[in-house]
């Protein structure tokens, strides 16, 4: 499995290279280009726009670009960024797109054309609501949608099947922004029971992820933690709902035809108990295609559930992504889609290891 991994880790070089491929083209030639920003106040002039687009190498050709902002060249000495002199001062010199000073196969992504800050930075404070909120909603949905989905299978066109299927048919119904407008609307407008939006109370509890916070947290874990968790109630059952309705009826049907195969008679005809039937025998085989379902899920959460997190003001990666689009900040919008990316490719070696340990069956060469 070592050797399967290292190999399927290697084919993934060309196939994120070719990503960033896609990513750089799209974002070049999205309306207004990475200057659009700029050229929309009216006291930057004619020859600043020129020297910025100098600055960034928006004035080479597209593949030396591409080339300056993947780090792999450095055409006429330029384009590297910051170096220091002998003097020990640090110069400036003309940046690649999105103003970085390596690249990005040098883990540098550049930096905002907002605020000035390191992208890195702004994704690594992003990174970790995002992590909080997507990784609670994938445990709790994949929990109750395999729990909910073995039962149903377990009891056919029973009561509680038929609800499942109900609950199911309403949750895909749902558009993500309308099931979060409806929870605001009613626990948080007329019942007043949670908060409408954000990660913390202004009132009470310093900005998440600060020095403060973590100071906060540490004094008084218990109210910090309950605060935290009053405001992911309902993006996290947001999320939930509607992945749930999805996965518990796909792992039924998965579920249902592993229960009709000749392996699960012979284990029911030699005695084994009924629970040992289902879970050892017919829901090893009938995780393999959910693995696949529950892998290509990950990149979407960790995307930062974009829709969600903006309804609920969520500081994470996907709110980050609306106000960088908002802002025309290119630099953060490749950062988020690279590193997604990178997300995807990684979670879909994840699913393929995963089969080897859910089957037995199931070997790499």
């Amino acid at each position: 499995m070592i050797k399967y991994a290292i190999r399927r880790t290697l084919q993934a070089i060309p196939v994120l290279i070719g990503i960033s491929i896609i990513i750089y083209a799209i974002l070049l030639i999205a309306p207004g280009g990475p200057e659009a920003r700029f050229a929309q106040n009216p006291r930057i002039t004619a020859e600043q726009i020129v020297a910025f687009r100098h600055r960034w190498g928006l004035d080479q050709p597209i593949p030396i670009q591409y080339c300056r902002w993947l780090g792999a060249c450095n055409p006429n000495g330029e384009g590297l960024g910051i170096f220091i002199s002998d003097q020990g001062v640090p110069n400036f010199l003309p940046a690649q797109i999105g103003g970085g000073s390596n690249g990005i196969l040098h883990g540098d992504f550049g930096f905002s054309s907002v605020d000035g800050r390191p992208v890195t930075a702004i994704i690594g404070e992003r990174f970790l609501p995002t992590l909080i909120l997507a990784g609670t909603a994938w445990v709790l949905w994949v929990t109750i949608a395999i729990l909910a989905g073995v039962y149903a299978a377990v009891k056919p066109y029973s009561k509680f099947d038929s609800g499942l299927t109900i609950f199911t048919y309403v949750g895909l119904a749902f558009p993500t922004f309308w099931l979060g407008i409806m929870l605001i609307l009613v626990f948080a407008g007329q019942l007043h029971w949670l908060p409408a939006g954000g990660m913390w109370n202004a009132r009470v509890t310093p900005p998440f992820g600060t020095p403060e916070y973590w100071a906060y947290v540490a004094q008084q874990p218990l109210a910090a933690f309950g605060d935290l968790t009053t405001h992911m109630i309902l993006p996290v059952f947001t999320l939930v709902v509607v992945s749930i309705a999805a996965d518990s009826r796909f792992v039924r049907s998965s579920m249902i035809e592993s229960l009709n195969q000749d392996y699960v008679r012979t284990a029911r005809a030699k005695g084994v108990p009924e629970r040992g039937v289902v879970y050892r025998h017919a829901l090893r085989n009938a995780l393999l295609p959910v693995i696949t379902n529950l892998g290509l899920e990950i990149p979407f959460l960790f995307a930062g559930a974009i829709v969600t997190e903006t309804i609920f003001s969520w500081p994470g990666m996907g709110w980050q992504f609306i106000q960088s689009v908002g802002s025309y900040d290119y630099a953060v919008l490749m950062g988020i889609l690279i590193i997604t990316a990178i997300i995807t490719v990684f979670a879909n070696l994840a699913a393929d290891l995963a089969y080897g340990i859910v089957d037995p069956r199931v070997r790499y060469d």
